[in-house]
């Protein structure tokens, strides 16, 4: 990326985790920039790269998520309308606070006064920093704080032990799927499949109910680099086992896991990935391939949340369509309503459907 700088031309890499393409027009700004210009920028489309302290930087960033967050309140509309209606303004919201930029050198540090300690938490989220960068502040502050989840863990009551995501790995911040498949009666204790594993946090619960050999895939090396993490500081590397591939291992298993993306939507960032699945891609996909992986007498356990449904965006009919096109029945399905905040929050603009949802695990097997 290239600016204008004191009447001299000056370049830099620019590095986004979640695949935002690099501001067109940015202006140099320093801790003279109040909040009213920084907003009046941001509404034009102009980036602002930051020269200042690092702590105001970061007050010109609150001042602007309070600003976006105090338009007024739209009519209600339908579950679908008010789902899309809702994502557009989280995208623009990540959209305008995605403007504040800050540079990043080797090592990787930033240059600014008062900034912080970012090397570890940086890393996590763009690799190696080899030259001169610049950032968005906003992501910058969304690692920080995925570093600290990592650094401190989530504690899994089902695991009676903590999985620590990586940047960018979806990670268990509701138990209620967590606890369906730490529950349900294990149809074998000899193989298993786990399918878009994440964080290797169902992998893990069945390695520890006994499963003497668990194979968990993920397609994003990310999430392998998780799981296997996991796995040794939980101690069941000796059974789990993470793999990059896409989709199923090579092989048949009596038992296969799948939890995919709940939401067909379509993702808005590399991070969403683990949130939406377009046309409910993955979900299909898995359904068709099922009966090809799986061992005879063998069940495969989709854990879903039935979210979708409440929001209008899949039916219960096209699931269960799903289900039998690829020559599957459903042998039980065990429910459980969700616990975390949202569900109760009235505030929340999906509140009506959030508080309706059940997440289930179907035990599936060859029709």
């Amino acid at each position: 990326m290239t600016w204008a700088e004191a009447g001299q031309g000056k370049t830099a890499h620019w590095r986004s985790a979640n695949g935002r393409p690099a501001p067109s027009r940015i202006e140099v700004v320093t801790d003279s920039l109040t909040a009213d210009d920084a907003n009046r920028m941001a509404s034009q489309g102009i980036a602002m790269l930051w020269h200042g302290d690092f702590h105001n930087a970061r007050q010109i960033l609150n001042a602007l998520d309070r600003r976006l967050g105090a338009g007024k309140k739209k009519a209600a509309a339908a579950p679908a309308d008010e789902f899309y209606r809702h994502r557009q303004s989280r995208s623009h919201r990540a959209r305008v606070l995605g403007l504040l930029l800050i540079p990043l050198d080797p090592g990787p540090v930033v240059p600014l006064r008062r900034a912080p300690d970012i090397r570890a938490a940086a890393e996590a989220a763009y690799g190696t920093i080899s030259e001169p960068s610049v950032v968005s502040l906003h992501e910058l502050v969304g690692a920080i704080g995925a570093h600290e989840w990592r650094r401190n863990g989530v504690h899994v009551d089902a695991l009676q032990g903590r999985i620590h995501p990586h940047y960018g790995t979806f990670f268990p911040t509701r138990s209620e799927y967590v606890d369906l498949v730490a529950a349900a009666a294990l149809p074998s204790h000899t193989l298993a499949f786990d399918v878009g594993t994440g964080t290797g946090v169902l992998a893990a619960v069945l390695a520890r109910r006994g499963v003497q050999r668990v194979l968990a895939t993920d397609n994003e090396h990310r999430a392998v680099a998780c799981a296997r993490e996991n796995f040794r500081s939980l101690g069941v590397e000796d059974r789990a086992e993470a793999v990059l591939t896409d989709m199923f291992p090579p092989g048949r298993a009596p038992l296969i896991v799948c939890n995919p993306p709940w939401i067909p939507a379509t993702p808005h960032s590399s991070l969403d990935n683990a949130v939406y699945d377009p046309g409910s891609r993955m979900l299909f996909r898995f359904l068709n391939e099922l009966p090809d992986h799986l061992e005879p007498g063998g069940e495969g356990w989709l854990v879903l949340s039935d979210l979708a449904e409440h929001l209008g965006l899949r039916s219960r009919k096209e699931l269960i369509d799903a289900i039998e096109a690829a020559g599957l029945k459903v042998l039980e399905r065990l429910d459980t309503r969700p616990t975390h905040p949202k569900a109760s929050d009235r505030n929340d603009p999906l509140f009506a459907a959030r508080a309706a949802e059940v997440t289930s695990l179907w035990r599936l097997a060859i029709r």
